[in-house]
């Protein structure tokens, strides 16, 4: 099991336990073995599934919630056709959210318009980076990006050690399952919320999309955040046989059904909010869909190298 993203983290954590409960689900597996494959935000380890050798059933990955959009957005190292990958399901969905430290003087959005805000940030293609950069270009914010960190404790470690202000672009079930203490001893300031719903957590934060009204930035931030809505999405590469594929998407349904695993994410504090590999075939379809001209403006935002091309 490829696991696109650093120890430690809420992939990480979500994947991990995923596995320790698919076993008894998929005949013949003695072991799942997991190997962390962190770079390039994730797509080292979707060009590694698609581009296998594997096509016999033996290699899946847990892969980041941004990486079927990836070739959408002309991203030159996303290596594969994300429609042609053997989608087996999502744990649940990615809502995102921008916070600062407790001790940040910028502790509203309004006020994050007002003055320059440090956030921590992975790869430049990580919702860390995308979601600054987006609010930023929409809504006027003044984030600034200090990148480069890793995608599982290095973010959080950022905002611990007083390196950054805040995070954007971190999913608020990330936090509950990795950090739930920062949540306990309030020590964050949600300042938006970015999803295509709000989080029944979060009623009285802003949604950025509520702050929107022109009509086609509103399209182009849902596109960008139909990214977050495939959430914790499991997939195997192409080519595989069909009963192989079959047992996995099973395997994958009924681990998450699975009344030991909901009681381990329970413990964990882990949101299971499952999509099947058909509702993620729709949810791609769809954005794969969108007009050009939205899909070249948030290209811009996701993909900074694609206002060069």
């Amino acid at each position: 099991m490829l696991v696109a993203s650093g120890v430690g983290g809420g992939y990480d954590t979500y994947a991990r336990a995923f596995a320790r409960h698919a076993l008894k689900h998929l005949p013949g597996v003695a072991a799942i073995i997991a190997k962390n494959m962190p770079a390039a935000s994730g797509l080292a380890a979707a060009n590694a599934l698609y581009n296998s050798l594997d096509r016999e059933g033996g290699t899946i990955a847990a892969l980041t919630n941004g990486v079927a959009m990836e070739p959408l957005f002309g991203n030159p190292g996303a290596r594969y056709d994300a429609l042609r990958l053997n989608w087996l399901g999502s744990i649940g969905k990615l809502e995102n959210v921008c916070a600062t430290w407790f001790s940040s003087p910028t502790k509203s959005i309004e006020a994050a318009r007002q003055r320059e805000v440090t956030v921590a940030a992975a790869g430049a293609t990580s919702n860390t980076a995308i979601v600054p950069r987006a609010l930023n270009a929409l809504i006027g914010t003044k984030f600034k990006l200090v990148a480069g960190y890793d995608t599982g404790s290095g973010l959080t470690m950022a905002l611990e050690r007083g390196e950054t202000e805040g995070i954007c672009g971190l999913s608020w079930s990330t936090m509950k399952a990795s950090r739930p203490h920062w949540i306990r001893d309030h020590m964050l300031n949600v300042i938006v919320q970015m999803g295509l719903q709000k989080l029944p957590d979060l009623p009285e934060v802003p949604s950025a999309l509520d702050l929107l009204s022109d009509p086609e930035s509103r399209q182009l931030l849902e596109l960008i955040l139909i990214r977050q809505e495939a959430g914790r999405p499991f997939a195997a590469p192409p080519g595989i046989p069909g009963d192989r594929l079959a047992a996995l998407r099973h395997a994958f349904d009924a681990t998450v059904r699975d009344p030991d695993f909901l009681a381990e994410a329970r413990k964990l504090q882990m949101e299971v909010d499952p999509l099947s590999a058909v509702e993620i075939d729709s949810l791609l379809a769809s954005a794969y869909r969108a007009p050009k001209e939205i899909v070249r403006r948030a290209a811009v935002l996701v993909e900074p190298s694609a206002a060069a091309r």
